[in-house]
């Protein structure tokens, strides 16, 4: 038998690890809260250099700087900006090779002096690039050679032995989120374009698939005149498997819809449904929404009226599909 661990003796609210970690967090948010007042014209200036060319962004940083410089690069990409990242060192080594006079470079050094960064800027200016620095130093050399400096220190790091890089990091990758953003909503980028960029995920799903892409048409999309009778629209939602269906006016209109939850109450009343028309026990100006509308606006319809169903109508709010819970389950909108 497990028995439970021992416990710390102390008030969870008490324990040193949480005041550590608090500690951590409070610095972090300092650092970023910090870049806020040091904005200036250089960020301005980043923005019309990335904006003016008609190359790509290059991403470059080493250690942890160079994982800050990876999710930068990735970022800018992902938000309408392209940009890659390449390592400083193997940069000396030919693949500076992909940098050209229409590209952008995005240096990244906390100190500004690091010797793998320096030793590219001479033939970045040669090719003619542009260079952004992004440190902690603004007397730095790097920040010297840049054409634009972005400051992104921090007055201490998190670590305890003020060493590691940590508010820093943070610092510098908040600061790119600053740049990537700028220059999204400087290049009018919309959520099709974000959808684009991200077709394999969740978040592609939910921004490129529409109603008509999950909803059921023609005989799978149960449907009954409005002279019915309750008996044959349930025959009706029985055949259709969607815990309703639709009720139609002579043109084709939809008129109302009747639910698994109207059956029930009528059933509770003892409605005759041999002889009662549907259209006498029908919801009626049911919800309804065109089939461009995006799959994830019919979730919030869905999930803010508390509906599991719902239909899809055309301008003429004829009939033309219907859609429930399950079918965006099945396409992986939710």
């Amino acid at each position: 038998m497990k028995t439970a661990p021992a416990s710390s003796g102390l008030a969870s609210d008490q324990h040193p690890a949480l005041a550590m970690a608090r500690a951590v967090l409070e610095i972090e948010a300092q650092a970023i809260s910090g870049l806020v007042g040091r904005l200036d014209a250089h960020f301005v200036r980043a923005v019309e250099l990335i904006m003016g060319r008609r190359g790509r962004v290059i991403v470059s940083g080493i250690g942890k700087s160079g994982h800050i410089a990876r999710k930068i690069a990735s970022t800018l990409a992902s938000t309408g900006t392209p940009a890659y990242f390449v390592h400083p060192a193997e940069a000396s080594h030919g693949d500076l090779g992909m940098v050209t006079r229409d590209d952008v470079f995005i240096a990244l050094s906390n100190s500004g002096e690091s010797a793998e960064l320096l030793a590219i800027v001479p033939v970045l200016k040669r090719q003619g690039a542009k260079l952004i620095a992004l440190t902690g130093n603004a007397g730095s050399t790097l920040a010297q050679e840049a054409d634009a400096h972005l400051y992104a220190g921090a007055e201490k790091e998190a670590c305890p032995l003020n060493l590691a890089p940590t508010a820093s990091t943070t610092a510098a990758l908040a600061l790119g989120d600053a740049l990537a953003v700028a220059l999204m909503s400087a290049k009018g980028f919309s959520k099709d374009d974000f959808a684009a960029a991200h077709p394999g995920g969740a978040l592609g799903r939910k921004l490129l698939t529409h109603v008509r892409d999950v909803m059921r048409t023609g005989a799978n999309a149960p449907r009954i005149g409005y002279q019915a009778t309750i008996l044959e629209g349930l025959l009706e939602m029985s055949r259709g498997r969607m815990g309703m269906t639709a009720v139609l006016d002579d043109a084709g209109r939809v008129v109302g819809i009747f639910t698994d939850g109207d059956l029930r109450r009528n059933i509770e009343k003892g409605t005759d449904m041999r002889s009662t028309r549907i259209d006498a026990v029908m919801t009626r100006n049911p919800r309804t929404l065109g089939p461009d509308r995006l799959a994830a606006e019919a979730v919030e319809i869905m999930e803010r009226n508390k509906v599991n169903q719902l239909l899809v109508v055309d301008e003429q709010q004829q009939l033309v599909g219907a859609l429930n819970m399950h079918d965006l389950f099945r396409g992986k909108v939710i």
